[in-house]
């Protein structure tokens, strides 16, 4: 992609209420305390918890968590202790520890003030996980809770060697993927750092002792005996021309999935967020368009939408998005029930939104989604799909965006009589 210079301002019907909430996630920062040293350590000890568990022990079992937490609530973490946790399995168990990380909506509308606002980066592809460093040991975590690796590292408090221990709260929390080829764990941000909860500072600061921090622990060396995997900070760029075309077309030691687009202010909230964004096309991503079990482009877009009560049909957004209803005598013969999972085709009829509202779907029932499905899709997937079928959000669409809002900074010129 080469810099862009089209003056026009990118300009889409709307198809969601994403800048909107955007603002107001932004002013609920600002409004909204939480214990997030609280939330740190309980996560800590949930990824940690099951490393010496009997080989018979369901590894989805968390054996210390908290319970959901609506926004605006207060933490009651002190009150979840062991013994509740640990009767959390299979989807609760995913659920729980999925909503630990902070997921970003698809970009369906261009951010305002993406140049300026709003950080850039090159999503490494591969396997999203939590890694905690505590008490001699390091441990990653998948999105369903099982443990990816048990491992020494060089993180603080990640391995049991001489001179090397530290206070018991000296615990890390990092959020990663992991790449497959390279053996390595890519940070695209991180949560605590010894000890020091990280979660109400912005990313601007987040990014910025991720990429100092990292690198004075030696956790970014090739591997050792006590030091199995390397780890690597991803390079992040101010989304501007520049920026945009660095992460879009610029070289990278891992395979690229997609871009991510930080907003600069933004806290690490759990779950997913407008303040976060994921955007794709086929020359950053090789899936770009969902595929089936089989690795293929189905001809029709499939979703999957909850049922909750009278049948009603929705997303996993909070709050979410009902899509429609199903037959209370259809959900009977079929033996559904609330909570579950379902999978449709989007018809002909497609999707209809309305002045930024979702209207209608044409809906072709499936059948029940994968029993290792934790949760429905968000609206902004649905949506990101559904436009990248018919009327893809380019990059020449974030570019052209970027360029008009430089000449709007741009103070206007005065000539200058003689």
């Amino acid at each position: 992609m080469a810099p862009h210079d089209i003056r026009r301002p990118f300009k889409r019907r709307p198809i969601s209420d994403q800048q909107k909430r955007r603002e107001l996630s932004l002013l609920r920062q600002t409004q909204h305390r939480s214990d997030a040293q609280q939330r740190a350590r309980n996560l800590a000890s949930s990824v940690i918890s099951l490393q010496s568990s009997s080989p018979d022990v369901d590894p989805e079992i968390l054996s210390e968590a908290v319970p959901e937490l609506d926004e605006g609530t207060e933490s009651e973490s002190s009150n979840f202790d062991v013994r509740q946790a640990s009767r959390l399995r299979g989807p609760e168990a995913r659920k729980w520890f999925a909503r630990q990380l902070m997921l970003p909506e698809w970009m369906i509308d261009v951010p305002d003030n993406l140049s300026q606002d709003w950080y850039v980066v090159a999503r490494p592809a591969g396997k999203r996980c939590f890694v905690v460093s505590s008490d001699g040991t390091t441990v990653s975590r998948v999105r369903n809770g099982s443990i990816l690796h048990h491992f020494p590292s060089a993180l603080p408090g990640g391995a049991r060697k001489k001179g090397a221990a530290g206070p018991a709260s000296s615990y890390s929390i990092l959020d990663c993927i992991f790449h497959e080829s390279d053996q390595t764990y890519y940070v695209i941000d991180m949560v605590c750092w010894r000890g020091y909860s990280l979660y109400e500072c912005t990313a601007e600061f987040r990014f910025f002792w991720m990429q100092s921090k990292l690198a004075e622990t030696g956790a970014c060396d090739p591997p050792s005996f006590y030091h199995k995997f390397r780890f690597s900070a991803v390079p992040f760029y101010n989304c501007d021309q520049s920026g945009l075309h660095s992460a879009y077309t610029g070289s990278s030691p891992y395979v690229k999935d997609g871009l991510l687009f930080y907003n600069k202010h933004a806290h690490y909230h759990t779950g997913n967020t407008p303040l976060v964004l994921i955007w794709k096309d086929e020359s950053c991503s090789q899936y770009v368009i969902d595929t089936d079990n089989n690795g293929e482009v189905p001809n029709q877009q499939h979703i999957v939408l909850e049922l909750q009560e009278e049948g009603k049909l929705v997303t996993s957004d909070d709050p979410p998005v009902p899509f429609s209803y199903l037959n209370a005598d259809f959900v009977k013969q079929s033996g559904l029930s609330s909570g579950s999972l379902i999978r449709f085709a989007i018809g002909d009829g497609g999707l209809k939104c309305v002045d930024g509202r979702f209207e209608k779907a044409d809906l072709q029932y499936i059948g029940v989604s994968n029993r290792a499905r934790a949760f429905a899709d968000s609206y902004s997937k649905i949506m990101f799909q559904y436009m990248a079928r018919h009327s893809p959000l380019k990059v020449e669409d974030l570019a052209s965006t970027i360029s008009h809002e430089n000449q709007q900074d741009k103070p206007p010129e005065v000539e200058m009589s003689d």
